[in-house]
């Protein structure tokens, strides 16, 4: 690892645990219109994203700019409410930072969520999906320059980039609450404008489905980093062109924000579980 990389870090961490005494073992990142699922954590400590160093600011809507560490379905938990994205100017490896800090935290376990659009008929605004694989179409990739040795390999594998024993237990969980959980692959996006009509068609021949502009990074950088990771999708939206009508970020928090309860429930059986 690059030194200067190191005293970041350190200057990170430093920040965090001179605000609490808990110790996550487990982070989890909200995605828009999801930054309500921290109410739900207990004995909560929250800290602004100013208040650590070399964190970024949020500008998405939907994203709060807070750190919470507390207690989720028991368990001592990092929470990201509201996450950092490439649209917003900032470089891949400063919106993955944040995963860095929680893998030195002693993090080994995260949740990534996020709000997206569905390109299948069949989704419907309001359904969870659980990612079992992505398409990285940012055209940019969070480990391209030094690799930071001590992290992970210079070539990382993803043939399993999200957590195969993560995976059955999500799809467990949800059997057992009689939840329907959808699945399938993401595609991720730059942003910050939505997709075109044609570039949807294109996802669709790819065989993903849903697109969003969050996450993909994240989990590059987690896999570097030997966390495990689990991610789940809220549908918002139709993407471009399957409705004749145009997408809004308006309907993309109000979306996420109705079907809360329901992610809420479905995290808080699976971090019991784990």
């Amino acid at each position: 690892m690059s030194d200067e990389l190191m005293e970041k870090v350190n200057e990170s961490i430093a920040a965090i645990r001179g605000k609490t005494s808990i110790k996550p073992e487990l982070a989890l990142v909200l995605g828009s219109g999801l930054g309500p699922l921290a109410d739900q954590i207990t004995e909560p400590c929250s800290i602004a994203y100013t208040e650590i160093p070399h964190f970024l600011k949020s500008t998405a809507p939907g994203h709060e700019g807070r750190l919470i560490l507390g207690y989720f379905a028991g368990k001592p938990v990092l929470c990201m409410q509201g996450r950092f994205h490439y649209y917003e100017g900032y470089s891949q490896k400063e919106i993955t930072y944040p995963i860095r800090v929680m893998a030195k935290l002693g993090i080994r376990t995260l949740i990534l969520t996020n709000a997206c659009g569905s390109l299948k008929r069949e989704f419907c605004p309001g359904d969870i999906m659980l990612i079992t694989d992505h398409v990285n179409f940012t055209g940019m990739n969070p480990l391209i320059g030094q690799n930071e040795d001590e992290f992970g390999p210079r070539f990382p594998d993803m043939s399993r980039i999200y957590t195969p024993e993560l995976l059955k237990l999500c799809r467990e969980t949800a059997e057992d609450m009689d939840m329907d959980l959808r699945e399938g692959v993401y595609l991720g996006y730059s942003g910050p404008s939505f997709e075109t009509p044609a570039e949807i068609r294109l996802f669709q021949n790819w065989g993903t489905s849903v697109v969003g502009m969050s996450t993909v990074a994240e989990a590059i950088v987690a896999r570097h980093c030997g966390l495990k990771v689990l991610a789940l999708s809220c549908i918002t939206n139709m993407a471009a062109g399957i409705l004749d009508q145009p997408i809004t970020a308006e309907e993309v928090v109000e979306a996420a924000n109705g079907a809360g309860e329901r992610f809420r429930r479905l995290l808080a059986g699976v971090i019991k579980r784990i």
